[in-house]
């Protein structure tokens, strides 16, 4: 589904291709069916981890040695891309695959690594990462959870919400504080296991503008026991450091999904006019809607370029947090703008929860807040001017 006909970028190479149609079919063949019931019910299966690690969609780029292929960040685009062309913006596994993997990757111990990433990859593991709290959202210096020592291990305490995967996830990386006094350096990333994990409590699944489906929630730790284990590298006072250093992957995961969402609108509202009628003509023959929809295909190329860009300069290692930051921040502002303006062009349909336009204008709105607001990311940019 490309409404830009675009030439292949030079990230894709045949293997992802591939992928790329392996993804599709079976997204559409295995997921797509159910996405109006479990938007209905809110919440999809848990089985969807189970299928989507047998299917090879979870956690591409972690390496043979711990149970992945050993592919790399262009693999998890692709499959994110994919989920979001096929309408299935709920699933966390972008989250899980793109995220909590590769803290445990880059950061865990050769155990820690052995232990969590092949049932990661499986999705006998789903996986959370529980940062914001009811106090503290893009300012992560202010959580005020603690993981106390006690003996040679450590009790948690406290409250986590808007964490992605909440109601599904049994292995959860909470950002907390060891040294409550020591500003950044006091913060640890702290491994929970929640199966039979006492101490530990789902609150609510949260009710949310968009993303029905999507297990969102409170998640609630009243002196749960960890082991020293459990401490993600096996060094205290890591956890700052540990999140800064991965949120330009965080921010470009978000970067794809906005554009695969643009991409996704375009190509339904210009099959919408293309058949729609208006005072005798399809509504793709007045001059307004040409002019509307060329506006649109224009800034989504713009757009898909830069986020090409993006994708092979994080691949080669360069990308850096300012050009990320632009990244989401752009990529997620024209999201909004032209889903918007598509919505537009389906007249009262639009409004209507049955078409699909009408989804979309609600799920994207989040992209703009989380993985930092989109006015951290101005600052971010600011400072480096």
């Amino acid at each position: 589904m490309d409404a830009l006909g675009l030439p292949r970028p030079s990230w894709m190479t045949e293997d992802l291709v591939l992928l790329e149609e392996q993804a599709r079919r079976f997204i559409s063949t295995e997921y797509v069916p159910h996405l109006e019931t479990w938007n209905e019910k809110g919440m999809y299966d848990r089985e969807v981890w189970n299928t989507a690690g047998a299917a090879g969609l979870l956690c591409p780029a972690i390496p043979e040695a711990y149970g992945g292929v050993g592919g790399s960040f262009a693999h998890e685009a692709v499959i994110g891309r994919e989920l979001s062309l096929a309408g299935f913006d709920s699933f966390g596994a972008p989250l899980h695959s793109g995220i909590v993997a590769p803290y445990i990757l880059h950061y865990g111990t050769d155990e820690q690594k052995r232990r969590w990433l092949p049932k990661l990859v499986t999705g006998e593991l789903v996986g959370a990462i529980a940062m914001s709290e009811p106090g503290a959202g893009s300012d992560l210096q202010g959580v005020r959870t603690t993981a106390k020592k006690s003996g040679n291990g450590y009790v948690l305490n406290g409250s986590k919400t808007f964490i992605t995967n909440g109601q599904h996830a049994n292995l959860i990386i909470v950002v907390a504080k060891i040294d409550t006094g020591a500003g950044a350096k006091g913060v640890s990333l702290m491994v929970v296991e929640t199966d039979n994990a006492p101490g530990f409590r789902r609150g609510r699944k949260l009710h949310k503008l968009g993303l029905d489906a999507a297990d969102t929630s409170e998640l609630f730790f009243e002196d749960l026991q960890l082991p020293p284990e459990n401490l993600l590298g096996g060094e205290e006072g890591q956890g700052f450091a540990q999140l800064m250093n991965d949120l330009p992957r965080e921010r470009l995961i978000v970067a794809v999904h906005g554009q695969a969402m643009i991409e996704r609108a375009l190509a339904l509202t210009i099959d919408y006019v293309k058949e729609r009628q208006a005072f005798g003509r399809k509504i793709i023959e007045f001059q307004n809607t040409q002019f509307v929809l060329a506006e649109c295909k224009s800034e989504a190329t713009i757009a898909r370029v830069f986020h090409d860009h993006c994708i092979e300069r994080y691949l080669n290692g360069a990308l850096d947090t300012v050009t990320a930051s632009m990244a989401k921040y752009w990529i997620t502002d024209l999201q909004g703008k032209i889903i918007d303006r598509c919505l537009q062009l389906f007249g009262g349909y639009g409004y209507m929860e049955e078409f699909p336009i009408s989804r979309m204008y609600r799920d994207a709105r989040v992209t703009r807040i989380y993985a930092g607001t989109n006015e951290i990311m101005k600052l971010l940019i600011a400072r480096s001017l």
